[in-house]
């Protein structure tokens, strides 16, 4: 992909990858240029987020980002907390995430997922005012679906290695199987 190319993907929208009643709904912070180009969550090489969500046994095999619509099989899905692709996730304004957390607000009320995942610690801080937030399950919940703020998978992010990444995720799949057994009882 040429940078013109990718220059050119500034301000394009991802399709959410959703459906009602998911397991877990992943939450971005916002597309980057190379999902926006492509069209794929998380598309951009380095991106932690693939093989972390085959790591933490969220999908039986590491799925590539255009291999993304398969996560409905898995009760799994993808949306952002800010719409618009980017070049820096620093682009996006304060205001634009505490609309975006309303936006997307809405679309769990609408969708009901048993659990919404923030990928991110500081766009889950910004978009829902709650700043001394930390990663792992939190108080909030949006009507009935528990909200989980996990670590940011930028290969940017150096404070968590994929090992370290795959751990928390994991702690969000036991507690998400756990809810899904305690509902079959």
């Amino acid at each position: 992909m040429t940078p013109e190319e990718l220059l050119a993907a500034r301000d394009r929208l991802v399709p959410d990858v959703v459906a009602g009643g998911l397991r877990v709904l992943f939450c971005g912070i916002n597309p980057g240029l190379m999902s926006a180009a492509t069209g794929h969550h998380f598309a951009r090489p380095g991106n932690r987020f693939w093989p972390v969500l085959h790591l933490s046994g969220f999908t039986p095999r590491q799925l590539k980002p255009a291999e993304q619509d398969e996560l409905l099989s898995y009760g799994l899905g993808i949306t952002n907390v800010v719409a618009r692709a980017s070049a820096r996730a620093d682009e996006i304004s304060d205001a634009e995430f505490r609309a975006g957390g309303r936006i997307l607000t809405e679309k769990v009320e609408l969708l009901r997922p048993k659990w919404l995942a923030v990928v991110g610690i500081t766009a889950y801080r910004t978009a829902f005012g709650e700043r001394k937030a930390s990663v792992g399950p939190q108080e909030r919940t949006i009507g009935e679906t528990r909200v989980w703020a996990l670590p940011n998978p930028s290969g940017l992010n150096a404070h968590w290695t994929a090992r370290t990444m795959a751990e928390e995720y994991a702690r969000l799949r036991a507690a998400s199987q756990a809810s899904d057994e305690a509902g079959n009882q």
